[in-house]
């Protein structure tokens, strides 16, 4: 019998500091990443999408803040103090733990008022997504910074990015979603007696999402758009942007220079002016 008891008591004294061992140490968890997370895209935002080049998110938010910070200014007289409230995402720039850590609690002590526009981490690469605030009206911003570098204006020059898509109106990737999206986006420039006879074209971009084809999003924004209204793929009016993204559906009007100013794309509007001046020499 004495054997037995005494590995009993062994057993006993084992896990008794195994259970010292347990309590003294606490599992390690991975960090909290609501605040990554609230920065999603939400049915409501507006905002821009923008493409860049591979493996160059992280260069290309810090280039497209410095942009917009300008034209926040410029048009709008948001100064830089307003708009360093937010410091973004890096995008391919991946933190270890720590920084991770470090992250909640700027968040955590941020200021509660909202910045201008704010980069959104996205898991798709080469792909970027600023939403905005008021007074920025997505649409005319993207549009004056494009006219500009059109034109040769000076201005922060983007190494990496390439077009911007202005989104006036956001909501779920669903049937009734695509529904609302078009009546929000549409509504001001089709809808009513005085904004009859315009020529259309809807232009689509669908990333990430099996749920949408081309085809049956051409017809129902066409059907939105209304009576009294005609496609014209190549002298239209008006231009309808419609933007899929993984579980949320966005949609702008553009206007009639959207060829004319190489469909946004900053990257081939500053070629084209490098070309018409005589050929700086262009950044690698």
């Amino acid at each position: 019998m004495e054997p037995h008891s005494r590995k009993r008591k062994s057993d006993s004294s084992q896990a008794t500091e195994s259970n010292k061992r347990a309590k003294g140490k606490r599992p390690w968890k991975m960090p909290r990443r609501d605040a990554a997370e609230a920065r999603g895209i939400q049915p409501g935002d507006v905002g821009i999408w923008a493409t860049c080049a591979m493996k160059k998110e992280g260069k290309s938010v810090a280039e497209l803040k410095d942009l917009f910070q300008e034209y926040a200014a410029k048009l709008y007289g948001i100064g830089q103090s307003e708009v360093a409230a937010d410091d973004g995402d890096s995008g391919d720039d991946a933190g270890d733990i720590e920084a991770e850590i470090k992250k909640e609690v700027d968040d955590i002590r941020r200021p509660s008022s909202e910045p201008p526009f704010t980069s959104v981490r996205l898991d798709t690469q080469c792909l970027l997504f600023f939403k905005t605030r008021h007074p920025i009206e997505p649409v005319s911003f993207v549009q004056k910074i494009c006219q500009d570098a059109a034109i040769g204006v000076e201005q922060k020059r983007c190494r990496f990015v390439k077009r911007l898509t202005p989104i006036t109106a956001i909501e779920k990737a669903t049937e009734k979603g695509l529904d609302d999206v078009a009546q929000l986006a549409l509504a001001p420039h089709f809808h009513g007696p005085d904004k009859q006879g315009k020529k259309f074209a809807i232009r689509t971009s669908i990333r990430n999402n099996k749920e949408f084809t081309r085809d049956y999003v051409i017809k129902k924004v066409a059907s939105a758009v209304g009576p009294g209204h005609k496609v014209d793929l190549n002298g239209y009016d008006v231009l309808v942007l419609v933007e899929i993204y993984q579980n949320v559906i966005g949609m702008s009007v553009v206007g009639s220079d959207f060829e004319k100013l190489k469909r946004y794309n900053l990257a081939e509007l500053h070629d084209a002016d490098e070309d018409a001046t005589g050929g700086a020499v262009k950044e690698e």
